[in-house]
């Protein structure tokens, strides 16, 4: 089945099942600056993709995301990777990625 994950700043200390856990743990990946987290320094995203023209960035984030969830959290697959058009975001250099994830296939 396919979910969609956000960067919903919410976090569950008990997951209700498998499936929330899962999708708390991409959340987890995705809001995580490489780096920050002090007994496993390549957990994370890097932020080496800011300063580039967007189209390079979100292409580099995609597989950055798609690098990252294989690793640390294998049972969620990529199925897709947006990046939602808002003219605010553009202005001020905002990528949040809207990431759909299949879980159980």
């Amino acid at each position: 089945m396919n979910y969609q994950v956000t960067l919903d700043p919410n976090v569950s200390f008990s997951p209700v099942n498998e499936v929330a856990e899962i999708l708390q743990n991409v959340r987890t990946i995705l809001k995580t600056r490489l780096g920050s987290v002090p007994l496993d320094r390549d957990f994370g995203l890097t932020w080496e993709h800011i300063d580039k023209p967007l189209p390079v960035s979100q292409a580099l984030m995609r597989t950055e995301i798609i690098d990252t969830l294989e690793r640390y959290e294998p049972r969620a697959k990529v199925v897709k990777i947006e990046f939602p058009s808002n003219t605010t975001n553009a202005m001020e250099g905002i990528l949040n990625p809207i990431v759909t994830v299949s879980i159980g296939e």
